[in-house]
């Protein structure tokens, strides 16, 4: 074996090295960034949560349609805070579907009972009242724009993770498996409802 043979053979193993040691930091970099993200889809839809015992007080003497509706947000609100999703669970798509229909089924509920206080104008007059649907419809374009950041992070990573030379690094050292984008489990959900609650 000669000079020329080892040190070809050397620089083989050093580029092959330096292919691979660029999944080695940029896989988990992408990976906390995903989670990250996560944590601030998780975020909102707790804020979102959090508002609604809020509501349930403002509304609670307008009718008996609206107590109707209002028990059916506060068990909406009971199952989607219970479902909840760590950041290992990130990968499992059956649970991310389960937490996105409990999510959904909370908005839907929260949209039908906005629409159904129209009819009451003492309801829609009151600054308690209208202080709390301005912070439901910004939490609700905030849960759009975290489940928006979210997907773009899971894209990254999953790109990541599937690109040479990173996918040595994913494959060989982190074994990594592709994260689970957001979907809404209903047509549109993803996005803030449009409500008019000013009276006629």
């Amino acid at each position: 074996m000669n000079f020329t043979t080892m040190l070809r053979g050397a620089f083989a193993a050093v580029a092959a090295l330096s292919l691979a040691a660029c999944g080695i930091n940029s896989v988990p970099a992408a990976e906390e960034e995903a989670k990250a993200k996560w944590a601030d889809v998780e975020a909102q839809f707790q804020r979102r949560a959090n508002l609604i015992p809020n509501l349930a007080e403002v509304v609670k003497g307008a009718g008996e349609n609206e107590r109707t509706i209002l028990t059916q947000v506060t068990e909406a609100r009971a199952k989607a805070t219970s479902v909840q999703i760590s950041a290992d669970d990130l990968n499992d798509p059956a649970k991310m579907e389960q937490f996105a229909a409990a999510q959904s089924q909370l908005g839907a509920g929260i949209g039908r009972l906005l629409a159904s206080v129209e009819a009451y104008p003492q309801v829609q007059s009151n600054q308690n009242y209208l202080a709390l649907q301005s912070q439901l419809e910004g939490t609700e374009n905030r849960i759009a724009v975290a489940i928006r950041d979210y997907n773009e992070a899971v894209r990254k990573y999953n790109t990541t993770i599937r690109t040479f030379p990173d996918s040595i690094g994913a494959n060989i050292i982190h074994g990594a498996d592709p994260m689970v984008p957001y979907k809404a489990v209903t047509e549109g959900a993803e996005a803030a409802p449009k409500l008019d609650m000013t009276s006629n």
